[in-house]
């Protein structure tokens, strides 16, 4: 049986990008819990299956091309077929170009689509999960938690068009739609948690790299990488309505308590400050 310490049991979670690392470790603390999970996915599933088979009667899988206005609209409503309404929507879906480009190189298509996947891609999720509040009278633990990005807040050289991208959910979408969901929802919350590095498929190649853990320590007081579970386990406790029912447009910074980034080696300072 389970300990259902922060009231989650049968509450339906929706979680765009779950196929990913954090989406996966996230959909599973949910599952945990004893939450209905809609596990979005773009082209491969093939994470998700080990989480499907464990849990066959409380998840649901749905692909989707996040930006596609009518596929995200679909998702939403074999969604709510197969589990009811979505309560909880984790914004967890996002892309970071490997590429390192300099603003005053970047081609217009590579700005665009990031701005496509991680912006307009959230805006069609949240639109049609508030579509789907209202259509349906959802009225208890009701949350939107995103996942914004250090980089949203101290910003990235080479990678002004993540870094834009973030920053927009963690500031101007956080406060404004907070402001909005309790117009039909008095008791719906909107909460971001911004992760810096985690360890994840994707971020290994570049954490084998010592200037880079280097760089990344320089300013964290903890030393940690963050792991998957980190970031989840935040997840959890904002979409809660037991936990954190109070709590609604803040940002929650899961970075080991990081300052700010480190530009330039101690070698280079002024030798007089």
């Amino acid at each position: 049986m389970v300990a259902d310490f922060l009231g989650l049991s049968g509450v339906h979670v929706f979680v765009t990008g779950a196929s990913g690392g954090v989406g996966i470790a996230t959909a599973r603390a949910f599952l945990e819990q004893g939450a209905k999970v809609t596990l979005h996915y773009n082209t491969n599933n093939s994470t998700l299956a080990p989480l499907v088979a464990e849990y066959p009667s409380t998840t649901c899988m749905v692909q989707a091309q996040i930006d596609n206005e009518v596929e995200i609209h679909t998702a939403f409503e074999q969604s709510a077929a197969e589990l009811g309404p979505v309560q909880v929507l984790v914004v967890n879906h996002g892309i970071w170009p490997p590429q390192n480009i300099l603003l005053k190189d970047m081609p217009l298509e590579h700005w665009s689509r990031t701005l496509s996947v991680n912006l307009t891609g959230s805006f069609l999720a949240i639109r049609a999960y508030l579509q789907q509040l209202v259509r349906f009278k959802v009225q208890e633990n009701v949350a939107v938690v995103m996942i914004g990005s250090t980089a949203g807040k101290f910003g990235e050289w080479y990678h002004v068009d993540y870094a834009v991208t973030k920053s927009a959910m963690m500031g101007g979408l956080t406060l404004s739609l907070k402001n909005e969901i309790v117009q039909f929802c008095p008791r719906g919350r909107v909460n971001t948690v911004a992760p810096g590095w985690i360890r994840t498929p994707m971020a290994e190649p570049a954490l084998k790299s010592k200037d880079v853990v280097e760089r990344l320590f320089a300013t964290s007081p903890l030393n940690k990488i963050s792991e998957p579970e980190d970031v989840a386990r935040c997840i959890l406790f904002l979409a809660s309505e037991r936990a954190s029912g109070n709590i609604t447009g803040h940002v929650v910074d899961v970075n080991a308590g990081m300052e700010g980034r480190v530009l330039n080696p101690v070698t280079v300072l002024p030798a007089k400050l």
